[in-house]
């Protein structure tokens, strides 16, 4: 696992946060006071529902409750008051209760938009998509009451934020969709940011990110937007002074940037230092263990990365790219025999792991195991294409089998492959083959 590729992983582009969309409005989306639904417009003031819908505009939920659970109580397949009564649990952070409230509404009118729009947010935020997407997607093609395009957008920008990843084109019209109802944010520069990235169009993802930052130039996650894209670009030396002059300690995101990019530049010392005081922070945080973990090995700190190894196989004990890192780590500290070991149930658990069998190759042959070296090339050879180290490797242990034949046909792989730049194991073929007359 390379330091860059791990790092994609936690980089996290900062989505627009599903759930203040839910709760930053004053009231439940779709409603207003200004504009009354005709389910309440006829309504006297003191009509219960009018009430609680009033008491929900000055945020009065305990008083709301009561009214609504009275009003309930004799109507209690009223799909308005349902919804109003899930907006009270919905607006204090009780998920699963307003979810319930949300989908008794949804049972006694289909066709409610308010109840399809909030319980599709809940279910996304609880990283249900599946889910959460078949409710955003009936909400889009509904119309909420009042009429109320920004709620609508709202509905547009959900969708696309749950596609942007897993399929862009869907998420890019579901954007224009939003943006046809309400104005541009930016929440949706970001977004339009991350859809283009998960389309490839570098471009276009750094010029939205780009927008983003003038108008928000202290927003971190513009930031890490165009540090990301700047990185997939190798422009190491763009990323690094726009990271540094955003850069919170306690943030994940930047720091792990900024350590990429410190390492692709070659400051591996300064890119451990970003790493160690990010882990001071975040202890239990596996990606950042095992990025530091690596970054020790770059600098050649194996014995530190062994700490963090172990530490994070106890975890994941069975974890085959943890066990290959911890193999090859192994075999820099020359502990040859626990490296074996330890990529022996590495490829055990993902045979198609070429690299792993190359690895597992040699810290056999430093281990004197010459048939393990054998099967492990001959594993290999299924995935990867020969180089001369493992011709170097094939020779050397069929040499010390005492098949000389075998030996000597692989020296001479070995040398034609070699062409110059292995000098000392070149010198050492040509005496083996002289010895063995061949």
């Amino acid at each position: 696992m390379k330091l860059a590729v791990n790092c994609l992983a936690v980089l996290g582009l900062a989505s627009i946060v599903i759930a203040a969309q839910a709760q930053s409005a004053p009231l439940p989306p779709g409603t207003s006071v200004d504009q009354p639904s005709p389910a309440t417009s006829t309504k006297s003031a003191d009509d219960p529902l009018s009430q609680a819908e009033t008491a929900i505009d000055t945020r009065d939920f305990e008083h709301a409750r009561k009214l609504l659970d009275a009003y309930l109580s004799a109507h209690a397949s009223d799909a308005r008051a349902l919804f109003d009564r899930g907006y009270v649990e919905d607006a204090q952070e009780r998920d699963e209760t307003a979810a319930g409230y949300y989908k008794k509404a949804i049972a006694a009118d289909s066709k409610q938009f308010e109840s399809r729009l909030a319980l599709g947010l809940i279910l996304a935020r609880q990283g249900k998509q599946a889910e959460a997407h078949e409710q955003l997607e009936a909400a889009s093609q509904l119309e909420p009451n009042p009429p109320n395009p920004s709620a609508k957008g709202q509905a547009f920008r959900a969708l696309a934020q749950l596609d942007r990843s897993s399929n862009p084109d869907a998420a890019k019209e579901e954007l224009l969709q939003a943006l046809s109802m309400s104005p541009e944010t930016p929440a949706d520069l970001l977004l339009t940011g991350e859809i283009a990235e998960a389309e490839g169009d570098e471009v276009n993802a750094e010029t939205a990110y780009r927008r983003a930052l003038n108008q928000q130039p202290e927003s971190s996650e513009a930031t890490a937007g165009l540090a990301h894209v700047l990185i997939a670009q190798k422009k190491y030396a763009d990323a690094e002074p726009l990271i540094k002059s955003a850069l919170i300690p306690d943030d994940p995101a930047l720091n792990t940037q900024l350590a990429i990019t410190l390492n692709a530049e070659g400051k591996q010392n300064e890119s451990v230092d970003s790493l160690e005081k990010l882990h001071a922070k975040q202890a239990d945080d596996a990606l950042i263990s095992e990025m530091l973990a690596e970054a020790y090995t770059q600098t050649g700190a194996a014995d530190k990365a062994d700490l963090l190894y172990v530490q994070l196989l106890k975890a994941k004990p069975n974890d085959p790219a943890l066990l290959t890192a911890r193999g090859e780590n192994l075999i820099r500290q020359q502990r040859y025999p626990e490296a074996v070991t330890v990529l022996q149930k590495a490829v055990s658990l993902k045979a198609d792991n070429g690299d792993a069998w190359s690895s597992l190759a040699f810290a056999a042959s430093e281990d004197h195991r010459y048939q393990l070296v054998l099967d492990s090339l001959s594993a290999r050879s299924k995935y990867l294409e020969e180089t001369p180290a493992t011709y170097f490797l094939w020779a050397t242990a069929w040499d010390n089998l005492h098949h000389t034949k075998e030996a000597a046909d692989y020296y001479h792989k070995f040398l034609a492959a070699s062409n110059g730049k292995f000098p000392d194991q070149e010198w050492q073929a040509k005496h083996r083959l002289v010895t063995l007359g061949k």
